[in-house]
């Protein structure tokens, strides 16, 4: 206890740092730039061991490739950099993402109800600039009244699909590339293939509603995961989404804290 309170400031320090790194981290994570951060972080933990055992000219050398790093990896991996900005400022600890995810699986339940076909991509963290530009632009709040109006088959951009990115509609009527992958089942419509061409190129997460039957479906990675459940549409999206922690990591452990602090 006596050492606790004598270097209470380093301690607070050290914890700092670390969740620091651990929510950059977080936010990258998925991306090119997750391994180059780790490469960086390695060289720092080799530049501070060798200062310590007094190893000058290896010490000279890796600062320098050190400040060099942080330089490139600033400038190479810029878009990532301001996603997880806008990620960090606008969606804080995820709780804006959650609700626009909520607006969108509520959404599709309508549309799923009076059988009205639908196609929604969420862009996580590869751009979707070309599928916008072939739509018509919206640059609009996220509500599920929205987009129920947009799929309408009056509405005159219910045809394509419609491109959410950092918490905005940003176009609609926009054409997605069909998959061209022979499993796929020929019984499967336009939209569904669609779903998982878009999937397949990028690494939105494709939401579809079936105009024959209301099924809501979710694409991801070039599959497809049909017949989902109405009430469980929004824990699916928050999935595709959410951090994940690995199990018996400190971190784990934490949620689990906090999470059984929050049951009592």
């Amino acid at each position: 206890m006596n050492f606790l309170l004598g270097n209470w400031d380093t301690i607070l320090e050290i914890l700092f740092l670390w969740a620091a790194y651990y929510t950059v981290f977080l936010l990258l994570k998925g991306t090119v730039a997750e391994q180059v951060l780790k490469g960086v972080i390695v060289i720092s933990v080799i530049v501070m061991l060798t200062r310590t055992l007094n190893l000058v000219i290896i010490n000279w050398l890796l600062t320098r490739l050190l400040a060099i790093s942080v330089i490139s990896f600033i400038v190479i991996f810029q878009p990532e950099i301001r996603r997880a900005l806008a990620k960090l400022g606008r969606f804080g600890i995820f709780s804006r993402e959650k609700e626009i995810l909520d607006e969108i699986a509520k959404a599709a339940i309508v549309l799923s109800k009076k059988k009205i076909g639908a196609l929604i991509a969420i862009e996580r963290e590869t751009g979707l600039r070309r599928y916008v530009e072939s739509g018509v632009g919206m640059d609009s709040v996220v509500t599920s009244e929205l987009i129920n109006t947009i799929f309408m088959p009056v509405s005159p951009l219910h045809d394509g699909g419609i491109i959410v990115s950092e918490e905005r509609i940003e176009a609609a009527a926009c054409l997605f590339p069909l998959t061209q992958n022979p499993d796929v089942p020929k019984t499967m419509g336009t939209r569904h293939r669609a779903a998982i061409g878009l999937s397949e190129e990028t690494d939105a997460v494709v939401v579809v509603v079936s105009e024959e039957t209301g099924d809501i479906s979710v694409a991801v990675g070039g599959r497809i995961t049909r017949y989902l459940e109405p009430k469980n549409v929004s824990v699916f999206l928050r999935g595709m989404f959410s951090p994940k922690v690995k199990k018996g990591s400190f971190f784990y452990i934490l949620e689990r804290v906090i999470k059984r602090n929050k049951d009592t």
